[in-house]
């Protein structure tokens, strides 16, 4: 067997970037979603699609949850939260979405590469990823990347969701069969 060199290279940049996340960052956002009546989860493109994922596992869990945009979303409020995924912080939708969420009375929280920006400064919980991403032309506290840019922060923004549904679950005394039992059965 020949191994995978791309792979390897991709999967020790990911641990070394894990390295730089803030645990305690995590745990804000965490607490901030225990605390919501509802979670709303945006992001655009790739990073969108590592967010539809964690709206997924959030429902699997029992939480209200929600991605932004599908036509069943309901109105957000007060009371809820909505979590963006947003590598630069800056993409023009995303940003409209964070201002309207809170004149609607929502919390925000975001993962993002640039927490200063406008997204990560109007969120009460921030999570920093280091990253590169092809909207800003600084990179975000990491080394070139062997991939496109872009790549490691939706990567590292998917096992960071993944990371707070395994505290989730722990915390709320769920098994993988309670999980399961709110899995889609009309596939």
């Amino acid at each position: 067997m020949k191994p995978c060199n791309n792979l390897l290279a991709i999967l020790t940049e990911l641990s070394e970037d894990a390295m730089l996340v803030d645990g305690e960052q995590v745990e804000a956002v965490k607490k901030l979603i225990i605390g919501a009546r509802r979670v709303f989860v945006a992001g655009a493109g790739r990073s969108g699609f590592a967010a539809r994922g964690f709206a997924n596992r959030l429902m699997h869990l029992g939480y209200s949850s929600y991605f932004v945009g599908e036509p069943t979303t309901p109105s957000i409020g007060k009371g809820d939260l909505l979590v963006i995924g947003s590598g630069s912080g800056e993409t023009a939708s995303l940003k409209a979405m964070a201002q309207k969420a809170l004149e609607q009375g929502a919390t925000l929280a975001t993962l993002t590469i640039f927490p200063g920006n406008t997204i990560g400064s109007l969120a009460s919980a921030c999570i920093r990823i280091p990253g590169v991403t092809s909207k800003v032309e600084k990179e975000g506290g990491k080394a070139a990347s062997i991939q496109t840019k872009g790549s490691s922060f939706e990567q590292l923004s998917w096992l960071i969701y993944d990371s707070i549904i395994i505290d989730l679950k722990r915390e709320t005394g769920q098994s993988d069969e309670d999980m399961f039992a709110r899995h889609a059965n009309l596939e």
